[in-house]
């Protein structure tokens, strides 16, 4: 649930939420667990289960080994963008966040998909992944982050989160997920 504090932002604004999940996670065969663990975390996040998707497509099996395909990527988000009427996706960044392999596999489909899109009026925003260090030094961050943003040539925003503790609780459901 790298993306609960976006997630609670765009809610905020009014935003209808989708969550579209390309893997169950099943590389240490904790599959049914994560997917279960997800539908609780979007429970605490108000998503109801009908606007959340994990796929399990043979092609994109989780695993820091596994290389997942671009174009199929794309293709399967296209598909949930018309599906649902998607104007903005909310993804990984090129690292991934946590450098996992099929994170940054997510990033290039969607780059993927917006070279197919041409102009489509898809909105894209990237979770940025920071060091180690960044990533725990809390509130000083929010000025580190302003600093950089300010000498950017892309738009950054920076979000401040408003619920720590919805997010935390969104992450507290997908338990399995805490191996970093």
């Amino acid at each position: 649930m790298f993306f609960a504090p976006t997630i609670l932002f765009l809610k905020s604004k009014g935003h209808n939420i989708h969550v579209l999940c390309m893997s169950q996670g099943n590389a240490d065969g904790l599959g049914t667990t994560r997917k279960e663990e997800l539908y609780h975390a979007c429970d605490s996040l108000k998503i109801p289960h009908e606007q959340v998707k994990v796929l399990d497509h043979p092609k994109l099996q989780d695993g820091f080994h596994e290389k997942w395909d671009h174009g199929l990527l794309a293709e399967l988000n296209m598909e949930h963008v018309q599906l649902w009427a998607i104007d903005m996706i909310v993804t990984f960044d090129s690292f991934g966040v946590s450098g996992h392999p099929n994170h940054q596999d997510v990033h290039r489909g969607i780059c993927k998909l917006l070279q197919l899109n041409g102009q489509g009026n898809i909105e894209v925003w990237e979770l940025a992944s920071l060091n180690i260090l960044r990533k725990y030094i809390g509130p000083v961050d929010i000025w580190l982050s302003s600093l950089i943003s300010s000498s950017s040539k892309q738009a950054i925003y920076t979000l401040v989160n408003n619920s720590p503790s919805r997010s935390y609780e969104a992450m507290a459901a997908h338990r399995s997920q805490w191996v970093w």
